[in-house]
């Protein structure tokens, strides 16, 4: 289709996130990884990506890629550059700090993602990481992605996603950075919604119960396997799971289900576990195991998962023994068609690798339904955006009508505490809260409360707002972008946000953002105008 939106899928891994965004109505320009294994099995599962090239982007340039595909419109841009340098699981030196994880060149290597984006200027960028680059180096990488990406003329928002509440069966958080282009009004809403074809809090169970069983050292790679034998032994949210998310009647054969074999000191330790207990909660109860261990290491060497709830986070080091994934009732660890599935992968998908490769790309993976998430919030972004560009329509009042006037606005609330915000009439609040967007439409009203502790001083000349009130200006957080002066500000809008006091439209107010850019654009300053006369 003409219009369909497209886009580039950077450290693709073994298709995750492109799964997922073809799923929302995307087409993929390119896929790029440096992981032979993880671009066989991409190119075993994507027919129509064009390129899909196995490169080190520290040596591939974005005009290499421009090369290839053109430098024509890219909509969306995602990624997520290896986590492992990030990952709390890997915490050395007693920290997520210490010296050799300061010198891991893989930290850097967001500076690669936002390369191709700076280069390539999508409407829409989205990285995906773990949730320990909050705190990889005291923050500094989190606080350095949203910086420079703000640097490129993005708006910038971080938010922390819960997979399970997106229907992947697992216990899996993740942090997304998402931006936009700071030409393109509207504001990217934070809050994903659940695929139509998900279940809502998803299990293992309804992942996985329908396969056959298998003892550890057993299974085929392929073998013929007909769900609809299965139908009357399975729930309906499991059917859905199965039909819908896995697409089971889509697989020619069932694919990857092989168990790995475990040793009988293993074995036996295995059955030792209840359901959802880990060894360090069996010793507590009195068990005791036959490998060799110190209480204070081995809590949670074995982990034997529970049918009935979420799923521990499928990792890739799963790929090294898989002993924190005990089948719930077999003795055994996960196949990696197991944890496939409860990464969200259909059935139809294809991992034609070594089984040690399957699990590392698998847990490496961002889960389809999440991406699939992503990319349908996007689209609505993207649509909404282009709307307001063909029909510039206010429907929110009062709004300013010059920088002069919104300073104007926002002046008597910049000295005024917490206290004293909560007084405030709304409608005077709002004429506040509307300045901030229509001055300042680089900032994202969900960055405002997670700003870090740094700050820094803009040269940048505002002209109105820096003769007006110098403090709108500097200092600034460097993590958010936003005034210091503006905090408390932006934390009563919260408040009254989260009370209902100011309704989505309000607290993400497009309107005064729009309004911004027409004032900033002579063209469009009369419709400002007009409207402002239509609501006296």
């Amino acid at each position: 289709m003409k219009n369909t939106p497209t886009f580039i899928d950077l450290f693709c891994g073994c298709g995750g996130f492109s799964l997922g965004l073809e799923r929302a109505g995307f087409k993929g320009l390119a896929a790029i990884d440096f992981n032979p294994e993880a671009v066989q099995v991409f190119q075993a599962n994507f027919r129509k990506i064009p390129h899909i090239l196995e490169k080190d982007l520290t040596k591939f340039s974005p005009d290499d890629l421009a090369a290839l595909i053109g430098t024509n419109r890219v909509d969306l841009i995602v990624g997520g550059p290896p986590c492992q340098g990030f990952s709390t699981a890997r915490q050395v030196d007693g920290a997520n700090h210490g010296a050799r994880l300061m010198e891991d060149p893989r930290r850097h290597l967001y500076k690669e993602f936002l390369r191709h984006v700076e280069f390539f200027q999508p409407k829409v960028f989205v990285m995906e990481n773990v949730l320990g680059i909050r705190s990889a180096s005291g923050g500094q990488y989190f606080t350095n992605v949203q910086a420079e990406a703000r640097k490129l003329g993005y708006r910038v928002h971080a938010q922390i996603e819960e997979c399970v509440k997106l229907g992947v069966p697992q216990k899996r958080r993740r942090q997304l950075f998402i931006g936009t282009r700071e030409d393109l009004p509207g504001y990217f809403y934070p809050k994903l919604k659940l695929p139509n074809r998900a279940i809502a809090d998803a299990t293992l169970w309804e992942a996985i119960g329908d396969l056959p069983l298998l003892k550890a050292g057993e299974g085929e790679e392929s073998r013929d396997y007909d769900i609809s034998r299965r139908v009357g032994k399975i729930s309906s949210r499991a059917y859905q799971y199965l039909t819908q998310v896995l697409q089971v009647d889509k697989a020619a054969k069932l694919t990857a289900h092989r168990a790995r074999p475990h040793s009988a000191r293993d074995l036996g330790d295995f059955l030792k576990l209840k359901e959802g207990e880990n060894s360090g909660e069996a010793i507590k109860r009195g068990v005791e195991f036959d490998f060799p261990y110190d209480k204070t290491t081995f809590k949670d060497r074995y982990t034997r998962q529970h049918r009935h709830r979420p799923c521990s986070t499928i990792v890739a080091h799963l790929a090294k023994d898989g002993l924190m994934f005990i089948h719930p009732t077999q003795n055994r660890t996960l196949t990696p068609r197991e944890a496939s599935r409860v990464q969200s992968f259909p059935d139809w998908f294809l991992f034609p690798i070594a089984r040690t490769h399957q699990f590392r790309v698998i847990g490496n993976a961002v889960p389809p339904l999440v991406a699939e998430a992503v990319g349908t919030a996007v689209k609505c972004f993207l649509n909404q955006s282009m709307k307001h560009q063909k029909q510039i329509k206010f429907d929110l009042s009062p709004l300013p009508c010059s920088e002069k006037e919104a300073v104007r606005w926002l002046v008597p609330m910049l000295d005024l505490d917490s206290r004293a915000l909560k007084e405030v009439p709304i409608k005077d609040f709002k004429k506040a809260w509307y300045s901030i967007s229509f001055l300042f439409m680089g900032l994202h009203p969900d960055s405002a409360l997670e700003h870090g502790k740094e700050v820094s001083y803009d040269n940048e000349d505002y002209s109105v707002v820096s003769k007006e009130e110098p403090r709108l200006i500097n200092p600034r957080y460097v993590q958010s972008g936003w005034p210091v002066v503006l905090a408390r500000i932006a934390k009563e809008a919260w408040r009254r946000y989260e009370k209902g006091f100011l309704v989505e439209e309000e607290f993400y107010c497009s309107d005064a953002q729009m309004a911004g850019a027409c004032f900033r654009n002579p063209e469009l300053l009369k419709v400002l105008s007009d409207n402002r006369q239509s609501v006296a």
